[in-house]
């Protein structure tokens, strides 16, 4: 369909765009975004008009609902990096004070001390466990059986937790 420069075009504009501006409004449910939105239909048809002349209406539905999908898609995005940055500077703002960085490093402090009064296959089987290895991963390390994995870093806690007993203040 060949669109005239001003006339033609001013006509088809202006029979269809309050229909257009409305079902975006309705789509979108933002006024001021469904008049601009409406504005990119029309900037489309301008620019590259359908074929067959009978078929406007529907290519204007088309149109309009693919732009005002498109919108909406691009708000969802915005609204969730909108809440990525603002659960990040939440956690930001919640950063440790300087006394809570400094008793956290002497409890890691504390705790490594602990480790090393450990024998080297107790301490190993830990620190495999608690940087996320499996039971059968660690036997692998160790060179055991699975099934003595449980029973070895059982008796490690235990020997760790009697190792923090003994250094720790007694209270009375």
């Amino acid at each position: 369909m060949e669109i005239p420069e001003s006339e033609g075009f001013r006509t088809i504009f202006y029979e269809h765009y309050p229909i257009v501006r409305r079902k975006l409004v309705a789509l979108v449910r933002d006024e001021v975004a469904a008049d601009d939105l409406a504005q990119d239909v029309f900037l489309r048809l301008y620019r590259n008009p359908p074929n067959d002349p009978a078929a406007l209406g529907a290519w204007l539905h088309r149109v309009l609902t693919r732009i005002g999908y498109d919108y909406m898609d691009k708000k969802a995005r915005e609204r969730r990096l909108q809440s990525k940055q603002e659960m990040y500077f939440d956690t930001e703002a919640s950063l440790p004070s300087g006394e809570d960085a400094m008793l956290r490093k002497l409890d890691q402090e504390d705790i490594r001390e602990w480790l090393d009064g450990l024998p080297d296959r107790d301490r190993q089987a830990l620190l495999l466990r608690y940087s996320g290895y499996s039971y059968t991963e660690i036997a692998g390390e160790l060179g055991v059986k699975p099934p003595v994995v449980g029973t070895l870093l059982h008796r490690a806690t235990q020997r760790l937790r009697q190792n923090a007993a003994k250094s720790l203040p007694q209270l009375d």
